[in-house]
């Protein structure tokens, strides 16, 4: 199969690229590299300059998450010429997220009742100092603050601090405002789409350092927290990992089947991201490059714009199901027998703190305290048990998280009738290199 240039003339399918070359080949050597010197030079791994070189690439990414989300939605919205498909599109989102999301909290306990990871622990000794820090950030989560928060004190304050909803506010604001110059508009709208090729040209340098990142974090988690400390949290591990795969596999699975795609081979064209997540356990670093690789799968810019960064903030599966697990969890090591309209408020309040905590360091972790303080503050000074292997958990927290707003986006252009079936098919049947950001930004 041949594609086509914009000019009209056909172009032969890429060449297969070495595989020492493809992206998501280098970052799992680096993963297991890295792995290796933190088990066996366990000092080494911990220096600041390694730590920097995960911290480092994260903070390269997050640079121009601000600018990516603000070039998408309003070119997006720009480009609509009417404001209730806006609208449309973002009721259509936010009702598969709330859907989707219970999923996700009923997964949890169902498999967090039935395996009973915390059975057998005892009364676990709780070290409350250690989770002060976090239990005090989530008494602060207030629904009316959290709404309030979103209205920047300034545009610029908005970018300069990352703040992801507020950009989000303001670039939806601007796009409707550039929409109803109409014509007048044009100038402002190239511009706009112009800056946006440039931004992901940055993206495109900047990761070809994720080898590099993926090791710095992958090394300095082994050595810091080594394997021994979490012989005994294994079973809360190994449920969470498995409890995640379930939903992504069988409910993200069956969505995606009734959308018409494999939810495997969709895993497969995201596999990059997927190993950047990995190596990093941060879902924004894989942001900017999802958005790009779901233009090209042929959802439609105004869907890719609306949906993904909103499920950044709206819908946190991974999160969702580790809250219900780590409460079921904590509970059980506890001594503590949650009653039934217990479980259930988990389920209200976990669908309310995953919401209020997002864009915060620690997001999971926190959520989890605001959680536990509402079902049985008891249970808050429990936190300590997990404490130690949040790391570790973040990671399949993030990856479950990527894999939702990707299904997420990919079914909202389904269901508004904007994703390109042929370039859908082209793309997950490996008729086109993914991996290839400079031709896609060069011949979209």
């Amino acid at each position: 199969m041949t594609t086509t240039t914009m000019a009209g003339a056909p172009v032969a399918p890429p060449a297969a690229k070495p595989w020492y070359k493809v992206l998501y080949v280098q970052v799992l050597i680096a993963i297991v590299l890295g792995a290796i010197v933190g088990w066996l030079w366990p000092q080494f791994a911990t220096n600041d300059w390694i730590k920097a070189m995960g911290d480092g690439f994260i903070k390269l990414i997050k640079m121009v998450i601000a600018p990516i989300i603000f070039c998408t939605v309003v070119s997006g919205i720009a480009h609509i010429q009417d404001a209730k498909k806006v609208g449309r599109i973002g009721v259509k989102a936010l009702v598969y997220f709330e859907v989707v999301s219970t999923f996700a909290l009923v997964i949890g306990l169902i498999i967090g009742n039935l395996v009973k990871p915390g059975a057998g622990f005892g009364n676990a000794a709780a070290n409350e100092a250690a989770v002060a820090n976090y239990a005090k950030q989530a008494a602060g989560q207030k629904s009316v603050d959290f709404v309030l928060h979103i209205i920047p004190d300034t545009v610029v304050g908005a970018f300069a601090q990352g703040e992801i909803l507020q950009v989000l506010l303001f670039s939806v604001l601007f796009g409707f405002a550039i929409m109803s110059l109409g014509e007048r508009g044009h100038t402002i709208r190239s511009f706009i789409d112009d800056a946006a090729h440039a931004v992901f040209g940055v993206i495109s340098i900047v990761m070809r350092a994720a080898p590099i990142g993926a090791f710095g974090a992958m090394a300095y988690t082994i050595g810091k927290f080594g394997t021994g400390a979490i012989l005994n949290l294994v079973g809360l591990i190994a449920t969470f990992y498995v409890t995640a795969a379930l939903f992504v596999f069988v409910v993200l699975g069956t969505i995606a089947r009734m959308a018409g795609f494999s939810i495997f081979k969709f895993l497969a064209y995201i596999k990059d991201e997927l190993l950047i997540v990995l190596g990093t356990s941060s879902s924004e670093s894989a942001l900017p490059s999802l958005m790009e690789k779901l233009e090209r799968l042929g959802c439609s810019k105004s869907v890719v714009g609306l949906v993904v960064p909103t499920g950044y903030s709206f819908n946190l599966d991974g999160t969702n199901i580790y809250m219900t697990l780590a409460t079921l969890f904590i509970a059980q090591a506890l001594g503590f027998d949650l009653s039934f309209s217990q479980q259930l408020t988990i389920l209200v309040v976990a669908m309310l703190t995953s919401k209020g905590a997002s864009g915060i360091t620690g997001a999971g972790f926190i959520t989890l305290a605001a959680t536990l303080a509402v079902v049985d503050p008891r249970l808050v000074p429990g936190m300590a048990i997990v404490l130690g292997i949040d790391k570790f958990m973040s990671e399949c927290r993030a990856l479950t998280n990527l894999c939702g707003n990707g299904v997420a986006c990919v079914v909202v252009a389904w269901w508004e009738g904007e994703l390109d079936r042929d370039k859908l098919n082209a793309n997950l049947a490996k008729q086109i290199d993914p991996t290839d950001m400079e031709t896609a930004i060069t011949t979209d």
